[in-house]
């Protein structure tokens, strides 16, 4: 049972703290045209601190009376 146990236990913890390449990939789309796709890599990450970094986002700028509105939509893989 003890051996059960440890192996178990041996197995989860391996599993927990997975860390690999991490790739983002983001598209900007400004005033409906979409833009060429960046892609950032993330060395010996885990997860959790990919998807932090690896986030959608809505900015606007304004130049003269125009207005511009640029959606980044990005995908961790």
């Amino acid at each position: 049972m003890k051996k059960v146990l440890f192996i178990a236990v041996v197995a989860v913890a391996s599993l927990a703290s997975c860390k690999k390449d991490r790739t983002c990939t983001c598209t900007s789309t400004t005033n409906g045209v979409a833009g060429t796709p960046s892609v950032v890599v993330y060395n010996d990450a885990k997860k959790g601190q990919a998807q932090a970094a690896c986030l959608d986002r809505t900015t606007t700028t304004t130049v003269g009376s125009t207005t511009y509105t640029t959606t980044t939509a990005c995908e961790l893989k």
